[in-house]
């Protein structure tokens, strides 16, 4: 999929565990978890919102994309 999820890079330099985003953001650590392997077809914009808001962040430091390449 084109989309990359750099969430968990986002965590790490942030020094913030799964578990305190998910009660940050008020969603479970399980959809966090979804979230940083990259298993979900979407995202809402208000949990993009307070994602970024809990990690003072761009969306664009957590989503990338990256084009499929053909050879």
């Amino acid at each position: 999929m084109p989309i990359v999820v750099n969430l968990d890079v986002m965590l790490a330099k942030r020094k913030v565990r799964s578990r305190d985003l998910a009660e940050q953001v008020g969603i479970t650590e399980q959809n966090i978890s979804l979230l940083k392997s990259g298993k979900v077809k979407g995202v809402r914009f208000d949990t993009l919102e307070k994602i970024c808001a809990a990690l003072d962040c761009q969306p664009g430091d957590i989503l990338e994309y990256r084009p499929d390449r053909e050879e």
